[in-house]
């Protein structure tokens, strides 16, 4: 029984953590910064585009590294 309580939270955390990641999706858009950092690889030719966001991600990997280090700390 022990084992369906701590399968029961697991499930809920993920929960808890598919709706956060949505919201942050939801309110990307509206960040103006995002997406566009000096870094960011933009490739135009023709009806052809190709767009690597590098520094967008290293951003956002150390926010959520930082984050997730001050909820996680024991």
């Amino acid at each position: 029984m022990e084992s369906l309580q701590a399968f029961g939270r697991v499930l809920i955390l993920f929960g808890v953590l598919l709706v956060a990641f949505g919201l942050v999706l939801l309110l990307a858009g509206r960040l103006p910064f995002l997406g566009r950092l000096p870094g960011d690889i933009v490739y135009q030719r023709g009806n052809f585009t190709i767009y690597i966001p590098l520094m967008t991600m290293l951003v956002l990997s150390l926010i959520l590294t930082l984050l997730l280090n001050l909820l996680f700390r024991r």
